[in-house]
């Protein structure tokens, strides 16, 4: 499978930004925020596992894990707008997600590169599970369902290319 055909970043105009929840009681938007934090947290910390595998060696492998970075970095951004969207503020303990995913970075590149690609299958299999939970899980409005799709099959997708990345040259997909 040719995945340089993936959309990395997707276009967002100002029109797309608005604000969201008016009028909408306190108690019945807290799921929401708790939502957005958690997708918000996991997502710095895929940020931080693709940045610290990521070694300066000119391969494919590391122009994959970079794409791959930049992609997450997106989907940060994605729930910061939410979040800023709703008049939510971050965690405040966003900080130890960050250093987490700087652990699993470290660790699984010291390990070597089918430890990268096994953790990053691992962490993006948990992604899209805490995806599907959190998008039945709140009655979102469909602007934002569509954002927390398209970030959920770009998860997929990482999952396919690790596990691509991981067979053997002759039993790739093409």
């Amino acid at each position: 499978m040719n995945h340089d055909a993936f959309k990395v970043r997707t276009d967002v105009f100002r029109v797309n930004v608005r604000m969201r929840g008016a009028g909408t009681p306190k108690p019945e938007l807290k799921p929401f925020r708790k939502a957005l934090c958690t997708f918000h947290d996991l997502e710095i910390m895929a940020v931080n596992i693709y940045r610290f595998q990521t070694t300066a060696e000119k391969t494919e492998h590391n122009r994959l894990l970079i794409a791959a970075l930049l992609n997450e970095m997106t989907h940060v951004q994605d729930f910061q707008v939410k979040l800023s969207e709703y008049g939510f503020r971050p965690s405040m303990f966003r900080w130890a997600y960050w250093i987490l995913g700087m652990t699993l970075g470290l660790v699984s590149r010291m390990l070597g590169r089918k430890v990268v690609l096994k953790t990053g299958i691992w962490v993006e299999q948990k992604a899209v599970r805490h995806y599907g939970e959190l998008l039945e899980s709140v009655g979102w409005d469909a602007e934002t369902r569509q954002v927390l799709e398209k970030d959920r099959e770009d998860e997929m997708e990482h999952v396919r290319m690790w596990e691509d990345l991981l067979k053997p040259e002759s039993n790739r997909r093409e």
